[in-house]
């Protein structure tokens, strides 16, 4: 069977992600901070013996790396760098706080480039070799006409580029990288005013998925398989 490894799993589509991959048959490994308050993650993987979960800090280079040693041995089909963050206090001009900011910058695209670094053998040694930074079209520079949400934009705008670095770096060992825009999804973050549910966003992602060859390297598409700009 082939394995997932996704990462901020304890809501939304994290939690959706595990769900879906692990109805389909996969073995799946889920990651959150705190597997204590991860009370579906948990129960799903109460129940399914295709589900396993790990507590990962995704700003600790040390826990980041410890997990890639304990999961040394398994191949990673797909590596969906899911984790991420609002950041509230760092959206507004005017009144941008820095720690705010910097927490968004972490969580959202120093942990998907430092997990990209240690899971790389594990996503070599697969069969599928795709690895996915979960974006958002915030982060498209030439999308952006409005301003605002300064440290999400610059925050999925750096893992842009840090997806299209490793797409190009990763060739080589027939790894497709690939940035991914949800859509805007009825989560925590998204709003109840969000179009579309979890699931939905979800399955098509996974459909997107299937498609990817080593030729879609660097690219950045929505849940519907659309590209995006940059």
């Amino acid at each position: 069977m082939p394995t997932a490894l996704v990462t901020g799993v304890n809501r939304g589509l994290g939690l959706e992600f595990i769900k879906q991959y692990s109805q389909a048959g996969w073995d799946v490994i889920g990651t959150c901070r705190d597997l204590g308050s991860a009370v579906e993650a948990s129960g799903l993987a109460d129940v399914a013996s295709n589900i396993e979960l790990y507590p990962l800090e995704v700003t600790s280079a040390e826990a980041i790396a410890g997990l890639a040693e304990t999961l040394k041995d398994r191949p990673v089909d797909h590596l969906v760098l899911n984790a991420g963050v609002m950041a509230e206090q760092a959206q507004v001009l005017g009144e941008l706080d820095q720690e705010d900011f910097v927490r968004a910058m972490s969580v959202n695209t120093v942990s998907p480039a430092l997990l990209i670094q240690a899971f790389r053998p594990h996503v070599a040694a697969s069969e599928k070799k795709l690895i996915v930074g979960m974006s958002s079209i915030l982060g498209s520079i030439a999308g952006n006409s409005d301003g605002g949400l300064y440290s999400y934009r610059a925050s999925k705008a750096a893992l842009n580029a840090v997806v299209k670095s490793a797409a190009s770096d990763l060739a080589g060992d027939g790894i497709t990288v690939i940035a991914m825009h949800p859509g805007w999804v009825q989560t925590d973050m998204g709003g109840e005013a969000a179009t579309i549910t979890t699931g939905v966003s979800v399955s098509g992602m996974l459909k997107v998925f299937d498609g990817m060859t080593t030729a879609d390297g660097g690219r950045f598409l929505t849940y519907d398989g659309s590209e995006l700009p940059w």
